[in-house]
């Protein structure tokens, strides 16, 4: 079967500008549903990804997300609310955007284009067969991913990708791909919208049953998560009370002195 791009399909919607706001936001939010009934049907290659991530993590293995544009933010996005939230080193789950930092927030003229240098900017961390690299590409032809994908599984490491266009050519590059069939966009092409929801929602499944699997939660609750502002400071404070049983005030004190809250509870416990 040929290769078809669905992102690049024509909207199901037209004359988009003759409608009410109301019509225009009613009709995003019917395509937006469309999103997490796709990805439930990818839940076994997502499941597949995730045991062999947590299995390579254990032994010093690291998550590597590498894209362009919406894709690559959405992986640097993801990446950089893991410390905080788990209290895991920045060095474990890393995003890496075409054209660098810069392009966080500037369009980079054909830096997607470029198939080697995807590779080059992970070699720059020193990788390893022991490292993931999930390659984000709504369109699953972006060269700066794909390129970086190949010679990363050629090198040993675990390969997965996250694209909205099963068939092509990213899910032949990754050993475990993920292709969610999210239908045309609102906007045709814009693949920011539906595409790349379901990207941050697959990120978010991902990292968050991975630092489950790696004890990073008790319960339901971030015990590990760091303490960078006074919402945290009382959420961890609240988690303290629950496990302990300690007044408000003596448990934030508890808090403060070891800075994490299973640090907290630990050594409040071994006290005793």
């Amino acid at each position: 079967m040929a290769f078809v791009k669905i992102t690049e399909q024509s909207s199901l919607y037209n004359d988009l500008e003759k409608k009410s706001v109301l019509e225009i936001l009613t009709e995003i939010n019917t395509e937006d549903k469309k999103v997490p009934l796709a990805i439930e049907k990818e839940l076994p290659q997502i499941e597949k990804l995730v045991t062999q991530i947590v299995e390579r993590m254990k032994k010093g293995g690291r998550i590597f997300y590498i894209g362009a544009g919406t894709s690559g933010r959405l992986g640097v996005l993801d990446a950089s609310e893991i410390p905080p939230t788990y209290g895991m080193p920045a060095s474990y789950v890393i995003g890496l955007i075409a054209g660098g930092d810069y392009a966080l927030r500037n369009a980079v003229e054909n830096a997607e284009d470029d198939e080697k240098q995807g590779w080059k900017d992970l070699c720059e961390y020193k990788i390893t067969s022991l490292d993931t690299v999930v390659g984000i590409a709504s369109s699953g032809t972006t060269p700066y991913v794909i390129g970086a994908l190949k010679e990363a599984r050629a090198n040993g490491c675990l390969t997965g990708c996250i694209t909205s266009n099963p068939g092509s050519p990213i899910t032949e590059a990754a050993e475990i791909p993920i292709a969610v069939v999210v239908g045309p966009e609102y906007v045709t092409g814009s693949s920011r919208m539906k595409s790349g929801s379901a990207q941050k929602m697959i990120c978010n499944m991902i990292t968050t049953a991975t630092m489950i699997r790696m004890g990073r939660v008790k319960g339901n609750k971030m015990v590990n998560m760091q303490l960078t502002n006074l919402k945290l400071v009382d959420r961890g404070t609240r988690m303290i009370v629950d496990e302990l049983g300690l007044p408000y005030d003596e448990a934030q004190r508890l808090l403060l002195a070891h800075g994490e809250v299973k640090k907290a509870i630990d050594a409040y416990k071994s006290s005793k």
